[in-house]
């Protein structure tokens, strides 16, 4: 299941400074494939000015969404990377991620840093992989000295000229009582720093969530399908509200349409207060597995220390 992984193991980050109010941010639906999947800059820059054009005449950038919970497996210190695979097995994911300011005509964040991390296949994170994903699944690791010590399915991206983030993945699995679902966090006034993302603040603190139909079609196939139990759905998650896009929910697109194994390809558009600052300690729960209160794994050997603000 683990792979052959990278040698990605941190030194202690200082903690990001992130103080201050929850703040409410926005999320747009993206207008069409081929403009949320634009590989030119030109194409890329029509898309960003045809939205900039369509909300200007409202006033706003649609429905805004509202911060959430950070969840209780946050580590600091992620790597600026595009791939955060790792080798971890699974659906490849594609995310093409679009951060804009709210308060400003849906303008791109030029310089914003994404911040993404989600469990593997059968719902472990790195850094807890001690902590029981509920339902029967594999061990996370053969090892489990070592297992703590990975940095998988964690990473930062800068956002280029058109506020675009990319990100190379694998389909999220799921954990008890929790849906499938990524985290994220959008910062600014950093810089990158020793191979992370060092200073500024936290402008938003996020979840993206997957339909239902399409994930439990992936968890039947493997390494997904080794992971048996009661997959909690969009409607009974405790964090998705159900507000479509506005609330996190992306966009897929599959790669090879007959075939669901090739990948599929993510995208929605954030919009965010570049002059807020978000504490990562917005509504819902963080979905704590069934093996206990607080996650019982050990951040990696050297690492930074875990948040558990859930």
């Amino acid at each position: 299941m683990t792979g052959n992984h990278k040698d990605s193991t941190l030194t202690r980050r200082r903690a990001l400074a992130v103080t201050g109010g929850t703040v409410a941010a926005g999320g747009l639906a993206v207008a069409g494939y081929q403009s949320a999947f634009a590989d030119t800059a030109a194409d890329a820059e029509a898309s960003v000015s045809a939205s900039a054009t369509s909300t200007s005449t409202s006033s706003s950038c649609m429905t805004l969404m509202t911060s959430v919970t950070e969840g209780p497996y946050y580590l600091d210190g992620a790597l600026v990377r595009k791939d955060i695979t790792e080798g971890k097995s699974g659906v490849p994911l594609t995310l093409r991620l679009t951060v804009v300011d709210a308060t400003d005509g849906c303008t791109p964040v030029s310089g914003a840093a994404v911040e993404i991390w989600h469990c593997d296949a059968w719902g472990y994170y790195s850094g807890y992989t001690t902590a029981n994903p509920g339902g029967s699944a594999p061990a996370e690791s053969e090892d489990g000295s070592t297992a703590d010590d990975d940095t998988y399915l964690r990473g930062y991206q800068v956002a280029n000229a058109n506020g675009v983030v990319k990100f190379e993945t694998i389909f999220p699995g799921w954990y008890t009582p929790r849906t499938c679902h990524i985290h994220l966090k959008v910062h600014t006034g950093g810089q990158k720093e020793d191979g992370t993302y060092e200073g500024g603040k936290v402008n938003y603190t996020g979840q993206l969530f997957f339909p239902d139909d399409i994930a439990e079609e992936i968890f039947t196939l493997e390494p997904y399908s080794r992971h048996s139990g009661s997959y909690t759905t969009l409607d009974n998650d405790m964090v998705y509200d159900g507000g479509g896009t506005a609330s996190g929910l992306l966009t897929l697109k599959a790669v090879h349409k007959a075939d669901p194994s090739k990948g599929y390809k993510g995208s929605i558009t954030l919009g965010v207060d570049p002059d807020a600052e978000n504490t990562g300690a917005g509504g819902g729960g963080g979905g704590t597995p069934p093996s206990g209160g607080a996650p019982t794994g050990t951040p990696p050997s050297g690492a930074p220390s875990a948040s558990a603000s859930s």
